[in-house]
């Protein structure tokens, strides 16, 4: 069995159109349709409850690669001598293994995520890589509004010197990523079995998707082409109609991302690697557009909008294709999950994931009882169990409690309503994983005594 595992950087869940089924996540900007990834979703089994633990970007590959936590453990940091990853594993089986990527941090120096592959490719000029030297042919005063500081300008600078001479679709970075990773399929066919890792940065920001998937949030917009929204409140840096802007650029990088994607998913077809393959998809974590009030990834972002995760996992010949299930799992699990599949179960048995194979067999529909999700540098964390969504706050800020059923997104914070749910799922995860001893659930109107009825 072959292995292909799809990493989409920044992909919200709720613009992969399978799951938001036609509604869009804002009022004001439509829905953006994905349809390929719609249609090879009809052969997967989707999950609809999958979630990173350690964020962001390198934390969560290295989950992925590994099979262990981050969160307590690692932040973004190099892979270490004894880290022993996916390629490693399947190397030593006689798996030939290629990475292609344009996700820049993986080839940093000295990171070395790319080691015990057999060949990898690197696709130059994602974001802020120092990819092209010479200025920008371009006015920045065209990508910013005034709040834009010197060290925004700079980035922007950068990133647009990385992409002055992109005139043709082929020539942006998803369109790049598939192409390589399509002449890799067809030139590995004939070993006996194959590993690709594919990493796209895309849809992560800046966002300047070609003329064709430039058609959300512009109807009248006159001002500067912002595609690198700011950290901060929203409401400090951006007008209504920026913001407008900027989620409308985001939504088109995912069309592109996913019309990409449509030919990667043709290759696969008539190379015959659906026919023999394990497929994985899934992205590192999702992007916040403003959602509460700040764009981009942090620390106290923790909801649906940066924690939700589309993920499907393709059976060779499509086999029991079509299913969906609630089932919770976490990136750690992957890797266990896809030894056992290839029967190389004995080598999860020092990983912190659990196999969720049965999940995907149709044996169960359900894998973990919780979640938990941080930042390793962060106080905030999100602790979930497919019903509620318990975020646990720095000292001196209230906690948060959200019914994710009933209020997917999370505008009325519980915790006063109901404070023994935040308390049960509190209890789920020790000091170690809170970096702390464990304390009060703290409410907005008082405090909650772990394990005890009472109320101040």
């Amino acid at each position: 069995m072959n292995v292909i595992v799809i990493v989409i950087d920044s992909l919200r869940q709720d613009h992969v159109s399978l799951y938001h089924r036609g509604h869009g996540p804002f009022a004001d900007v439509p829905a953006c349709q994905t349809p390929n990834l719609d249609r090879f979703a009809r052969d997967c089994i989707v999950f609809h409850n999958a979630y990173p633990e350690g964020l962001p970007t390198m934390p969560v590959r290295l989950a992925l690669m590994t099979g262990q936590w981050t969160l307590p453990f690692r932040g973004w940091e190099p892979l270490r001598d004894t880290d022993i990853t996916i390629a490693q594993i399947l190397a030593d089986r006689g798996y030939t293994c290629g990475l292609v990527s344009d996700t820049y941090h993986y080839r940093a120096p000295g990171m070395n995520y790319h080691r015990h592959f057999h060949a990898y490719e690197w696709v130059r000029g994602q974001e802020y890589d120092p990819y092209i030297s010479a200025p920008t042919r371009r006015r920045v005063d065209d990508y910013v509004n005034p709040h834009f500081d010197q060290q925004w300008r700079r980035r922007i600078a950068q990133f647009l010197a990385n992409t002055d001479d992109f005139t043709e679709e082929r020539h942006w970075f998803a369109a790049q990523v598939v192409d390589r990773s399509i002449a890799w399929l067809k030139g590995n066919r004939p070993h006996d079995r194959v590993l690709l890792w594919i990493d796209s940065f895309d849809p992560h920001e800046p966002w300047d998707p070609p003329k064709r998937w430039d058609t959300y949030g512009q109807a009248g917009y006159r001002g500067p082409r912002i595609i690198m929204p700011m950290g901060g409140a929203m409401a400090q840096w951006a007008s209504p109609e920026e913001i407008r802007l900027v989620r409308g650029l985001y939504a088109g990088e995912v069309a592109l991302v996913d019309h990409c994607l449509g030919r990667l998913f043709d290759a696969l077809g008539e190379l015959g690697y659906l026919d023999d393959s394990l497929v994985v998809i899934t992205n590192d974590h999702g992007h916040p557009l403003g959602d509460h009030g700040k764009f981009l990834k942090g620390a106290d972002r923790m909801y649906n909008e940066l924690l939700k995760c589309p993920f499907l996992v393709r059976l060779p010949g499509g086999r029991n294709g079509g299913r969906q299930t609630n089932a919770l799992v976490q990136f750690h699990d992957v890797l266990p999950t896809i030894l056992d599949l290839l029967g190389m179960g004995a080598d999860t048995q020092g990983m912190h994931g659990r196999s969720f194979r049965p999940v995907l067999e149709g044996d169960a529909d359900c894998h973990r009882s919780s979640v938990i999700v941080g930042y390793h540098a962060g106080a905030d964390r999100c602790v979930r169990d497919g019903v509620w969504s318990y975020v646990r706050r720095p000292e001196g800020e209230p906690d948060e409690l959200y019914h994710l059923v009933d209020d997917p997104r999370e505008t009325r914070n519980l915790i006063d309503e109901q404070p023994e749910e935040a308390r049960r799922l509190a209890a789920c995860f020790g000091p170690y994983f809170f970096r702390g001893p464990i304390r009060e659930v703290k409410g907005v109107q008082g405090r909650y005594e772990m394990g005890s009825a009472s109320v101040e």
